[in-house]
């Protein structure tokens, strides 16, 4: 490939990254503003974008969107993510006996994504949006993944990400934050509260996949004030032991000590 094709390339990706869920539809100098890219170049990419399905134009405003293409990769992403698929019926369990929202998040890169979520019945109720992006170091599934992931991995995860307060009850100090992740080994799930959404709590557990290695995060989430100390300990039971199920659908079985 030549470098006018790579360089392309990662333009029409810093295109498409700068859409979120919180900015879903974009004119062509917000992306501009936002890649770096010069308004007429980002403009061309995205014309071309629309032309191929993969964005959507609105004729009245100019302003772009994702179009229908995206859905269907994402639709194969989603069969072939084996942890979802199996998650799912557990998940479903898990939520009729705690009425709480139950989320599943995977690894990417240096954070945790959430490909499924269940939201509560209650009326107040914690929402965990499908394909958000959330830091490790907040939050009971992120710091899951802190506490299982191989001790090398885990070293260059906390090398590279800077400990910024997302809430005022966010840990920020590394040696706090080891401290956590060591309790967390020994207790087999991690718990918070108001560390990146300030009125949340939850409880996660991990779930290993056949080579023992974390594949998952599993939370049931919802408003602090549902969260009570004895609550707490219920939920964290309940999420081990549906975490422990997921975990054996994906050919995980821990080794048996011999008496």
């Amino acid at each position: 490939m030549t470098t006018d094709k790579i360089q392309m390339l990662d333009r029409t990706v810093a295109i498409l990254d700068s859409f979120s869920l919180d900015q879903p539809v974009q004119g062509v100098r917000d992306v501009a503003r936002k890649t770096g890219l010069s308004s007429s170049t980002a403009g061309r990419i995205m014309a071309y974008l629309k032309d191929l399905g993969i964005l959507n134009q609105d004729p009245e405003t100019l302003s772009y969107m994702m179009g229908s293409k995206p859905l269907a990769w994402a639709g194969i992403y989603t069969v072939t993510n084996d942890v979802r698929t199996l998650a799912l019926p557990i998940m479903v369990k898990l939520q009729e006996k705690t009425r709480e929202t139950i989320s599943l998040y995977v690894l990417e890169g240096n954070e945790r994504v959430c490909v499924e979520r269940l939201e509560s019945p209650e009326t107040v109720r914690i929402v965990a949006r499908v394909g958000r992006r959330i830091p490790l170091y907040a939050g009971s599934a992120g710091k899951i993944f802190l506490a299982y992931l191989p001790d090398a991995r885990r070293e260059e995860i906390l090398k590279k990400v800077k400990l910024v307060p997302l809430t005022e009850k966010t840990i920020t100090n590394l040696e706090e934050l080891r401290a956590n992740l060591q309790k967390i080994q020994k207790q087999g799930y991690a718990s918070s509260r108001g560390e990146w959404v300030l009125e949340a709590a939850g409880v996660a557990g991990p779930i290993f996949d056949q080579r023992g290695q974390i594949a998952a995060a599993l939370t049931i989430s919802g408003p602090s004030q549902r969260f009570t100390g004895e609550r707490m300990q219920e939920m964290a039971h309940l999420v081990k032991e549906s975490a422990a199920e997921i975990s054996n659908e994906l050919g995980y079985y821990p080794a048996v000590k011999a008496r």
